[in-house]
């Protein structure tokens, strides 16, 4: 709650969504920026970010007032950047009062000594009512120059300065310059907090699993005309009762629709989906777009891709990345690689189901980078579940463990929830370990296509394999901690 009366000027700590307070100021909102109904709240300014939003008063609390029990509770290497960034400015506050406090002294006709303390230039320091102080560095720009960022709960905005794109560009044609190298473009996405114009292009979608399911999910919400199929066909039920139409084939998906994505567990299943009976192939034409979501090795999305162009359609490959949870908070991370056209014109599907879409040229190579990032992923995930078995046998607390990890730099929320697992005993799916066990056996064939060894990631694959020998398969990868134990 906040604890004192705040108003434009203020410092705060504010919280946003599932994310932890923040140090901010209160500022003015762009002219034609309407307030959000309902509880009262300001428009922040975020240091160490270019992130505003409106925050409801409860959400809030005084900087200073707060700064200690903040400073405790929240960790990292960005978060203490903005409250140096605060610092900073705060400092700025008192030296300009200071020198112009200097100035009056030396004009003074009545020689009148005038202080000031540390108190009064605080930014909850006690003012005269009245019209809050006229804003000049903190002053927004019209709102031509700004980006919409979040809306519902929360409106916010973000300043049209150099975005990742831009910066990714900027190095892009950098590394062109000096030798040819593959195209990235990175997007940001407003989806989790916000709003997205849908496209008007049907989007058909096939695969209603742990992924799928929560991507489907955040098209609906955001307003996008949706066919689903799944192969088990009462999984469609709860999608229909939200305004998605029943596509009975994949084939039949496909040719009724757009752009069809689609999201299944392994090479052989994303290969039967296209080229099987009534499979994707058989609905395509010329102009028809097929993205495929799956994580599979390169040389099957070079196959798909190939007997999509072939009919005349489109094809992109974007993989995910994430879990369960992610999926439902429409966090997912996409990489994409394909044809580029229709990477844009997904723009509104990868907003509503993510955080960040990146474009990384032709096909293959989305395959292989998700690849890499998901034997990284399976090696950690390894290492922590072998680092809590040492604990116990050697009589340490694994709490206190957790406790210490979450306090250092690989503090993390997915270190958190793979920890409070294995504390709980509770492995409910929210990454398959069968799927992170296929990702490594990927990502090890993968290098040793290029000559390339990758011992750590061939441990943790061994370890994988025996916790499905001990049937853990359907569980979170977390259940690799059982087979650490045997």
């Amino acid at each position: 709650m906040a604890t004192v009366s705040l108003r434009v000027g203020d410092l705060v700590w504010g919280k946003l969504g599932r994310y932890p307070p923040w140090p901010g100021k209160i500022v003015n909102p762009p002219k034609d920026l309407k307030k959000p109904r309902g509880k009262k709240c300001f428009f922040v300014k975020f240091f160490g970010t270019e992130d505003h939003a409106w925050i409801k008063v409860d959400q809030l609390k005084s900087y200073h007032l707060h700064k200690e029990e903040m400073m405790k509770s929240t960790k990292g290497k960005r978060f203490q950047q903005a409250v140096d960034a605060v610092e900073e400015f705060i400092k700025s506050k008192v030296s300009a009062f200071t020198s112009s406090e200097d100035k009056n002294r030396h004009i003074s006709s009545d020689g009148k000594r005038q202080n000031c303390s540390t108190a009064e230039i605080s930014e909850h320091s006690t003012r005269k009512r009245g019209r809050p102080p006229k804003e000049e560095k903190d002053a927004f720009p019209e709102p031509s120059t700004v980006k919409r960022l979040v809306t519902g709960p929360v409106a916010g905005y973000k300043w049209k300065s150099e975005s990742c794109s831009a910066i990714i560009q900027k190095l892009k044609t950098t590394a062109e310059e000096e030798a040819e190298s593959t195209s990235i473009q990175a997007a940001d996405s407003t989806a989790t907090n916000g709003s997205v114009t849908p496209t008007d292009k049907r989007i058909g979608f096939l695969g209603l699993g742990l992924m799928g399911s929560g991507i489907v999910a955040n098209l609906l919400k955001m307003g996008h005309t949706v066919t689903v199929w799944n192969r088990t066909g009462e999984k469609c039920d709860p999608f229909l009762q939200e305004g998605a139409r029943l596509g009975r084939t994949p084939a039949e998906v496909v040719s009724t629709c757009d752009i069809t994505l689609s999201c299944i567990s392994d090479p052989k299943a994303a290969k039967d989906l296209v080229l099987g009976p009534s499979g994707v192939l058989q609905g395509i034409r010329p102009g028809k777009c097929y993205v495929d979501m799956s994580t599979v090795d390169p040389e099957t999305s070079t196959e798909i891709s190939q007997v999509i162009t072939s009919r005349g359609g489109r094809f992109l490959e974007a993989p995910v990345s994430g879990n369960r949870q992610l999926s439902e908070n429409g966090m997912l991370v996409i990489l994409a690689a394909g044809d580029k056209a229709l990477f844009d014109d997904c723009s509104s599907c990868f907003q509503a189901m993510g955080k960040k879409s990146f474009y990384l040229g032709e096909v293959g190579n989305a395959s292989k980078m998700m690849l890499i990032v998901n034997m990284i992923l399976g090696s950690f995930m390894a290492s922590v579940a072998e680092g809590f078995t040492l604990a116990k046998i050697a009589s340490q607390s694994q709490e206190v463990l957790l406790y210490i990890l979450s306090q250092g730099p690989l503090a993390s929320a997915f270190l958190d929830q793979k920890c409070q697992n294995i504390l709980q005993g509770n492995f409910k799916p929210d990454f398959l370990l069968r799927n992170i066990q296929k990702d490594l056996r990927l990502a090890i064939a993968m290098g040793d296509s290029v000559n390339h060894s990758t011992p750590m990631a061939a441990a943790a694959n061994e370890v994988f394999k025996k916790a499905k020998a001990l049937d853990q398969s359907e569980n979170d990868m977390s259940a690799i901690y059982l087979a650490c134990n045997q």
